[in-house]
């Protein structure tokens, strides 16, 4: 519901209603609809914790690879309406980055936790492949969370989930020029 409506507008009576429970027992749950953002959030990194944990990308020897692994994984999880596939953490911290601070807070450990888990392998490939540039893995890695994160907003913006796949690309392009592995041109795949 979040994904569909946005957590601001997102009422408890819209969620008890789709989930079938009274309002007595969601605060039997949560004190406040902010207790809800939290448990959302935190429940949200585990979820996709354990998808990301369990992929294909991690499959690769060669660090660059299973970087680039992950950004084509990224882009092949872009599927169906635009509700599916983006992301509960990036949605509600885009609205409440400000006004609540502890939602605020467990959206930025899922995301910056997510961008952590890319981190040992893009400093790997930094490290095979010569790289001298000023920025480290940990920027490097946050910064393919902001392009993810652009593009879902990109794709919300003009109802079009073609503009999030083409943020996708552009980041694998970026990682191909960055190490090295791309020409002038290059051909999608």
């Amino acid at each position: 519901m979040i994904r569909e409506k946005g957590y601001s507008a997102m009422t408890v009576d819209d969620l008890c209603a789709r989930a079938g429970v009274t309002k007595g027992a969601f605060f039997h749950h949560f004190k406040s609809k902010e207790d809800l953002g939290v448990a959302a959030a935190q429940d949200w990194s585990q979820m996709t914790g354990a998808l990301f944990e369990q992929a294909p990308y991690h499959a690769p020897e060669d660090p660059l690879e299973r970087v680039l692994a992950y950004i084509r994984f990224r882009r092949d999880l872009v599927a169906g309406p635009i509700p599916e596939f983006t992301c509960v953490v990036g949605t509600m911290a885009q609205e409440i980055h400000d006004s609540l601070p502890a939602v605020r807070d467990a959206c930025r450990d899922s995301i910056f936790g997510h961008a952590e888990t890319l981190e040992a392998d893009i400093q790997a490939a930094i490290d095979k492949y010569g790289i001298r540039a000023p920025f480290d893995a940990k920027s490097l890695a946050l910064h393919t969370q902001a392009v993810i994160q652009g593009g879902f907003i990109l794709a919300k913006a003009d109802q079009d989930p073609a503009l999030a796949v083409q943020s996708v690309d552009h980041l694998e392009y970026y990682f191909k020029l960055l190490f090295g592995k791309e020409g002038k041109t290059w051909t999608p795949r």
